[in-house]
């Protein structure tokens, strides 16, 4: 459902919250590395989170990634809505341009629940409640 980018700027974004600060930026190349994403995209995704006020960055030679107070405060759907929109959660699972609850797909009724709880959540939870998620043993992030 998600695009690669958008699996790519979610992860790093959330490395970037556990790792960096304003105190301590990380460079692209660094956080690719470390998630094993092929550094010129993952350059460009944080170009537009950083556009989008999602993370914050600096130029300069202690320049880098990091997050500020604020940009801890933005939900998961955020990154979502910046990099692939919102109409990912519109669109029909199977493809279809006519599918809706009027006339749906033939898995439209099992998929349609999902999407709506998927939204809610990454909605409702911030990036920093993501990560201290990780920190606390609930969820973890691969490192590949």
């Amino acid at each position: 459902m998600l695009s690669n980018s958008c699996k790519y700027a979610i992860r790093a974004v959330i490395y970037l919250a556990m790792q960096a600060d304003e105190t301590h930026k990380l460079g692209s190349k660094f956080v690719a590395e470390k998630l094993n994403m092929p550094q010129p995209f993952l350059a460009k995704i944080l170009q537009d989170l950083t556009r989008k006020s999602i993370i914050s960055s600096n130029k300069g030679p202690h320049g880098g990634f990091c997050l500020t107070e604020d940009n801890l405060k933005n939900s998961v759907l955020d990154i979502v809505t910046c990099i692939d929109g919102l109409e990912k959660f519109n669109q029909c699972f199977l493809g279809l341009h006519t599918c809706s609850n009027e006339k749906p797909c033939s898995v439209h009724t099992i998929v349609e629940p999902f999407k709506n709880d998927l939204f809610v959540k990454l909605a409702n939870n911030t990036i920093a409640q993501f990560a201290e998620d990780i920190r606390n043993g609930k969820s973890y992030i691969s490192l590949e």
